[in-house]
């Protein structure tokens, strides 16, 4: 029987799971962690990472500075969950750890699907209100 498609990537799952919401991603991982009882943490910690950026006007590439971040690495069996969120929270990085592995062996799903559609939604409007409001402010130079 073919496999059904996957309504997220892997790529676009981890995106949307380290903008959500923390209490209800946590709360989530809470739910998730009933069934997955045996989870090994190959490393939770939280870091430094550099942010890149690339200049406009010459295309070069730069560090603007550091983010700190929280990072968990965790395995079921088989299956390697990851979670790697802005700021020290070493619950939601673990609990976003959580969801991939439920992702990735197929436990869960409809629950971790769910929670991704509501949070892709409530990103989507707070970029599109932020958009507006940038968009409010842009100045049209041509009619100077």
């Amino acid at each position: 029987m073919p496999k059904p498609a996957q309504e997220f990537s892997h790529e676009d799952a981890l995106s949307i799971l380290a903008r959500a919401d923390a209490a209800a991603l946590k709360a989530l991982g809470e739910d998730l962690a009933i069934g997955f009882p045996d989870v090994e943490v190959v490393h939770s910690r939280t870091g430094l990472v550099m942010l890149p950026m690339r200049d406009t006007a010459q295309g070069t590439a730069f560090h603007l500075g550091e983010v700190l971040v929280s990072e968990a690495h965790i395995r079921h069996g088989t299956h390697e969950g990851y979670g790697l969120r802005k700021g020290i929270d070493l619950e939601a990085s673990m609990a976003m750890a959580l969801v991939d592995i439920a992702l990735a062996s197929g436990t869960y799903v409809e629950m971790c699907r769910d929670f991704l559609r509501k949070s892709d939604a409530q990103h989507r409007d707070a970029d599109t209100e932020t958009l507006r409001r940038i968009e409010a402010t842009r100045v049209d130079m041509e009619t100077f």
